[in-house]
């Protein structure tokens, strides 16, 4: 992998103005770009255009996505990049309708996706702590993991055909932030993903 495209995917609000994650996706383009890789970033809250998103996308081997967990999703402006981009996508760019074929056309959808040399990392910051995943002991989340709850967001990229990288979390930003900690653990995960080139 030598080719990374950033996606910056916080909404701002007065009590998280998101400088946490702008934070991380600054210091993920600075790793990246001194370890011998291209970089291309896009904030989803600033302008941007469908085909230019498009062919980032086909340039990238890699796409890392950095977002805080909005009620246990992507925040909207996220979620209306990747259903406008993805969409505009499915003109045969970024994958040739479902999969399935006339022949057989109740066998293998989401296989028609065409970033099947792509991979992805999703970065994500939320308030609940690490402890509340995989521990049945846990009420809310009943032993899942972060994965578990972020699998129709992973289902979405598989869709493209993409492959999914080893996600990172902050955990308890919000009560119990652990800044310096996080981003020491950010650049190690950034070094395991994407060794220095």
């Amino acid at each position: 992998m030598k080719r990374i495209l950033l996606i910056k995917g916080h909404q701002p609000f007065p009590t998280s103005p998101g400088r946490l994650n702008a934070s991380l996706c600054e210091q993920a383009g600075a790793y990246l770009n001194e370890a011998g890789y291209e970089t291309r970033c896009t904030d989803v809250t600033a302008p941007w255009n469908e085909d230019e998103e498009i062919d980032h996308h086909l340039w990238a081997d890699a796409v890392v996505f950095q977002f805080p967990l909005n009620s246990m999703g992507l925040p909207w402006p996220l979620k209306r990049y990747l259903d406008e981009v993805y969409t505009a996508g499915m003109d045969g760019r970024m994958a040739r309708g479902d999969g399935r074929s006339r022949r057989e056309p109740a066998r293998q959808y989401g296989s028609g996706g065409q970033l099947d040399t792509t991979s992805y990392m999703l970065s994500v910051t939320l308030n609940a702590p690490e402890e509340a995943f995989n521990d049945p002991g846990q009420t809310f989340f009943a032993g899942r993991s972060l994965d578990d709850l972020l699998w129709p967001v992973h289902l979405n990229f598989r869709f493209f055909g993409m492959r999914a990288l080893p996600t990172f979390a902050a955990h308890d930003v919000s009560k119990s932030p652990s800044v310096d900690t996080d981003f020491d653990r950010f650049a190690r995960h950034l070094q395991n993903v994407f060794p220095p080139a």
